[in-house]
């Protein structure tokens, strides 16, 4: 699906339970980059709308009744807001289906549960709001997803609260932890994996590291090395080191507390530009 450079997204809400859903479809009506709000209460509506009213085949899901009128054919829909926990077909498995279509809508989850992130990724998700929504998440949500699609609609950058801090939930041993983004000082690529190393430990999660480069982006991570993501805040010193550039973070004696990574040459340049500037702010805000 393709949004035209002059026009704003054309967003499905998907939710079960109406309060949710009116509060979900108010909030995107506001936002000027959104041109129009399609609603439905259930996953079968929301495919319904999707096709046109046509007869869906959900490949191993079932098949819903015969169609209905709706507003937009599949093409016409840029994103869905969905929930994960609805009577029927829930919000996962939705997105399983969606999955299948040549060209997919983009998928945002919006839900009360901060335990399915993982599933939500996996499903290819871009992005996982929790309830109570609020307004300037949401607008940096549409903004990553303009961003993604390679549009030109005008954008404005998101202001991010003081003290907003995205939690990563992880699961070991029957067990979700929930990390906060605030105590990762790197995270490391394995395969579809990525390994948040924090000041506690390290926590394995099933987020590819291309992902959390661009959600972490606006919070001070830059990617240094095609395995390694590192909070810039943190990086002490940047020097060369035989044929190649090292990053060290910490200053500490401490086990754990002093780190060092590679940093690719393709990644220098505008590594060392990055340091730069944050040192200037840093400066000017004295």
């Amino acid at each position: 699906m393709t949004t035209n450079d002059n026009d704003g997204l054309v967003v499905l809400a998907v939710d079960d339970e109406e309060p949710a859903l009116m509060e979900l479809a108010y909030l995107l009506e506001q936002d000027q980059r959104v041109t129009t709000v399609l609603k439905a209460n259930d996953s079968i509506s929301a495919l319904r709308i999707l096709t046109g009213g046509d007869q869906v085949n959900l490949g191993g899901f079932g098949t819903p009744p015969s169609g209905m009128a709706a507003p937009a054919k599949q093409s016409d829909v840029d994103v869905l807001f969905l929930d994960i926990r609805m009577p029927g077909l829930d919000g996962l498995e939705l997105a399983q289906v969606l999955s299948r279509y040549v060209i997919p809508p983009s998928v945002v989850f919006v839900t009360a549960h901060d335990d399915r992130a993982v599933e939500a990724f996996d499903v290819g998700a871009v992005d996982y709001l929790l309830k109570p929504l609020r307004p300037e998440r949401l607008y940096a949500s549409l903004t990553r997803i303009l961003a993604s699609r390679g549009t030109t609609v005008p954008v404005e950058p998101a202001v991010e609260e003081e003290g907003d801090d995205e939690v990563i939930p992880v699961e070991l041993a029957g067990t979700t932890k929930l990390v906060q983004r605030s105590t990762v000082r790197w995270v490391e690529a394995q395969g579809d994996y990525a390994r948040l190393h924090t000041t506690e430990g390290s926590h394995l999660v099933r987020i590819p590291l291309s992902v959390l480069e661009e959600r972490w982006s606006d919070a001070g991570f830059v990617r240094i090395h095609r395995s390694y993501l590192v909070a810039l805040p943190l990086i002490t010193e940047l020097r060369l080191a035989g044929s190649g550039y090292v990053v060290r973070l910490g200053n500490g004696n401490q086990p754990g507390e002093v780190a060092e990574l590679p940093v690719s040459r393709r990644h220098t340049r505008e590594l060392k530009d990055r340091l730069v500037r944050s040192t200037k702010q840093a400066w000017g805000r004295r």
